[in-house]
């Protein structure tokens, strides 16, 4: 049986109609990228202590901003309800107001935005036989991740409404996280609409494969760790590289009880965290290549491996920039961009490792020796 035989039989997208499979992919490549815009325009609006700014969920009625001079009084007489406004923002004018809530806005409009885009042309490419029986309910557990989301959003929002100034630092990295998810989840998806160069399981080796996994998981974990660091505002301390406070290692990373709270409670701790946990990703990056390199793996392989080492390089150096400067909004988003492109192209390498054939490749590369 052919490679392109058992992906078929397996229930792929290899069989989909060239014309059908490009519409799909235009389709889930603008997903992705709306999505990405979301997660870009969400760090805006933390950057600029705009997300406590629209007090309400209102997922079909709030779509519409005010209109009126009316609307923006009730609106802004919202927000001086509450805790920030309160002991951060007292006497702030209302252009200054509109100023956070059309970030807010913005960023819930991406949202709803994204529904739009999701279920319309599904529904289309439904009706049309373009989407095959093995991706259907794929694409519907990406729709409700995307409703989920939208729930968990406000979750996050209601936490900084009453008692604290700020959203829970938790429910932050629980919003990101999921949106990490839901971006990883339509990337994958459009991989496998790319045109897969299968091979059968026999073929694959297990090692490439659990190392790529291993750097995704190392990624995403270094990226809740940001959450948590812009969840405490622990960047706009310790504003110096390579020495925290004087030190490599510095005092301080236990005083909170019990200990474990210090891992996302105590900003020092925090972005220690997010220090040690990025040098890793980056150690574990130029190791995986080299690795590959000295084993053979075949060409798109070591591409993407390279690739990942040098964006995990250039993030590293991005992030020491932005925290050396505070964290100024521009380099925040950058920042924030570069860690997506670093999780995509990790993504993409575990997709490809998933699918390489090493034994072939080595094989032939015996026989031209």
């Amino acid at each position: 049986m052919s490679s392109t035989a058992a992906l078929a039989g397996s229930g792929s997208e290899a069989a989909i109609p060239a014309r059908h499979r490009r519409a799909l992919t235009v389709w889930l490549a603008s997903l992705a990228a709306l999505i990405v815009a979301m997660i870009l325009v969400g760090g805006a609006t933390r950057l600029t202590d705009s997300g406590l700014s629209i007090t309400e969920w209102q997922p079909l009625v709030g779509a519409v901003p005010p209109l009126s001079d009316s609307d923006w009084h009730r609106a802004f007489a919202a927000y001086k309800t509450i805790p920030e406004y309160a002991e951060l923002k007292r006497g702030m004018s209302l252009d200054q107001f509109k100023t956070i809530y059309w970030w807010e806005w913005a960023h819930r409009f991406l949202g709803r935005l994204i529904g739009v885009a999701f279920i319309v042309p599904f529904v289309l490419f439904w009706i049309a036989g373009y989407i095959p029986r093995a991706l259907l309910p794929r694409l519907i557990g990406l729709f409700v991740l995307g409703a989920l989301q939208g729930a968990v959003g406000w979750y996050m929002v209601k936490s900084g409404l009453t008692g604290r100034t700020d959203v829970s630092q938790y429910r932050l990295a629980a919003h990101f996280g999921l949106a990490l998810l839901i971006l990883g989840y339509a990337l994958w998806l459009l991989f496998g609409l790319g045109g897969a160069r299968g091979v059968q399981a026999a073929s694959r080796e297990r090692g490439p494969i659990w190392v790529a996994g291993f750097m995704v998981a190392l990624i995403f974990a270094q990226m809740l760790a940001g959450a948590l660091v812009a969840g405490l505002d622990a960047g706009m301390g310790y504003n110096t590289w390579p020495l925290i406070d004087g030190a490599f290692v510095p005092s301080g990373l236990a005083e909170v009880s019990p200990w474990y709270l210090n891992l996302f409670e105590n900003p020092l701790t925090v972005q220690f965290d997010h220090r040690m946990l990025g040098y890793a990703v980056v150690v574990a990056a130029l190791g995986q290549y080299s690795w590959l390199a000295l084993t053979g793996a075949p060409a798109p392989l070591l591409g993407s491996a390279l690739t990942l080492s040098l964006l995990a390089l250039l993030q590293a150096t991005l992030g020491v920039w932005t925290l050396l400067l505070s964290v100024p909004i521009g380099l925040g988003l950058a920042h924030q961009a570069g860690a997506i492109a670093v999780f995509a192209v990790a993504l993409y390498h575990l997709w490809l490792a998933s699918r390489a054939p090493f034994a072939a490749a080595k094989a032939h590369a015996a026989a031209s020796a």
